[in-house]
């Protein structure tokens, strides 16, 4: 029997797509792409800020100057040839289904709705398909019987089963595990079958004795991993150990270190990026800056330190943890505050990197979770010679609408990164901060 010929579909595209990827258009193979109207709108008055979804307001509507003309809301528009489908900006919002009724409101996404419904109208041969990041206006499509779905072009599909950066192997006697000691390395086929992964990192058991250890790409062995102190704070569990073999080892130039609250990833990283400071010019800390509605920190009064100190506070509150190790009157403590006098250690907002060269520093990225692909590749692409980038996050907190588990960027680079001799990873399991804090973890 002949083939059934695949109905062709007409993707809706929502403003949230536009923000998150600015060359969504181009990810839907040879279908047809409809831009309603009021997302041209909605665009319009992301344009002006400075982070990643005022850059892709700003892309997206260069790339529609760009391929049309004058009839792009009568005419659909060719994309890219035989490869691509053609593009259109619908107006008509004028469905037989009025979406503003259903709901008992006018609002932007009811108008979205309403283009997608009154395209539907005219397309009955096609099959119309709301995109959206938005899980809201998905709900409501569906429930105008509206066919309606994530954009998933960027996303890892499976979430559970994410690189965690180590394995657990068991042995019936001591011998793997005694080399190792010994010798400091033994071959990668001693202990396991597989293929081995450049920097991935292994807990080696038995019933009276074990050890830690990784695969190292440029000796291709499994070497034995020591716990090390940096700047007075020591791993407490075996993934810290591992975490800090990774942030301290001169080789890997990036580093994921995935948790959730409480398992030690800032501090761990600011312990390290100080114990390293020699070996770099600067410091530099940052966080996402989750901001209010659509405003960027420019609305906030004073100058660009007196705006992001507010989000930057919980990095201050790791680094007098490592302080208050110390003395008042102990070198230690003179050089952290001497360090952040003379900027060697800054806070810096990443809405300023981009355009810029890193050369010569460390720089970590607390709370990745909240980057998107495009903001993670940006920071990365920053990077100049002797640059070390430490990336830190839990991928189940996030804060940024429009993200999620399996679309944010943290999760986006672990799972297209590992295997890179450049590159190493890896998750801490257990809570350090507190009996309470663990308590508080397991039972509430």
């Amino acid at each position: 029997m002949p083939s059934k010929k695949k109905t062709k579909k007409i993707f809706v595209l929502d403003t949230s797509v536009l923000l998150y990827d600015s060359d969504a258009v181009k990810n839907f193979q040879k279908h047809d792409i409809a831009i309603p109207i009021t997302v041209l709108e909605e665009l319009d008055s992301f344009k002006k800020g400075n982070s990643v979804t005022n850059l892709h307001a700003r892309e997206f509507i260069r790339y529609l100057d760009k391929i049309s003309d004058a009839n792009m809301i009568q005419k659909w528009i060719p994309l890219n040839g035989r490869t691509h489908g053609k593009l259109r900006v619908i107006s008509d919002e004028g469905s037989s289904q009025d979406a503003s009724e259903v709901f008992g409101s006018v609002k932007n996404d009811h108008r979205i709705l309403n283009s997608a419904l009154k395209l539907r109208e005219e397309e009955p041969d096609k099959k119309v398909v709301l995109v959206s990041k938005d899980i809201n206006l998905r709900l409501k499509a569906r429930a105008l019987q509206l066919d309606a779905e994530d954009y998933e072009t960027i996303q890892i599909k499976d979430i559970d089963h994410l690189y965690k950066g180590k394995t657990d192997l068991k042995f019936d006697d001591n011998s793997a595990i005694n080399k190792l000691y010994e010798e400091g390395q033994i071959s990668h086929s001693e202990i396991e079958q597989s293929k081995p992964v450049s920097n991935h990192y292994y807990i080696l058991k038995n019933h009276k004795s074990s050890a830690l250890g990784y695969y190292n790409p440029k000796s291709k062995k499994i070497e034995l991993v020591a716990a090390l102190n940096a700047y007075g704070i020591t791993p407490r569990n075996a993934e810290q150990t591992f975490a800090m073999h990774a942030l301290m080892d001169p080789d890997i130039q990036l580093a994921t270190i995935t948790g959730a609250a409480g398992t030690g990833k800032t501090l761990l990283a600011l312990a390290c990026a100080l114990e390293q400071r020699r070996q770099y010019r600067q410091v530099y800390l940052a966080r996402p800056i989750v901001p209010l509605s659509n405003r960027d920190i420019g609305y906030l009064p004073g100058d660009v330190k007196s705006k992001i100190d507010p989000y930057m506070q919980p990095l201050w509150d790791n680094l007098n943890i490592i302080k208050n190790q110390f003395k008042e009157s102990s070198k230690q403590y003179k050089k952290i505050d001497e360090l952040v006098e003379t900027e060697k250690l800054s806070i810096v907002p990443l809405a300023y990197i981009r355009g810029r060269s890193l050369n010569n520093v460390i720089f970590i990225i607390d709370e990745a979770q909240n980057l998107t692909p495009h903001e993670i590749k940006t920071i990365i692409t920053r990077a100049g010679e002797n640059t070390k980038i430490i990336f830190t996050g839990d991928i189940f907190q996030i804060d940024t609408p429009y993200l999620d588990t399996q679309s944010n960027g943290l999760s986006y680079l672990v799972d297209r990164m590992n295997n890179n001799d450049l590159y190493a990873h890896i998750n801490l399991e257990k809570g350090e901060r507190s009996t309470l804090a663990n308590l508080a973890s397991k039972f509430l």
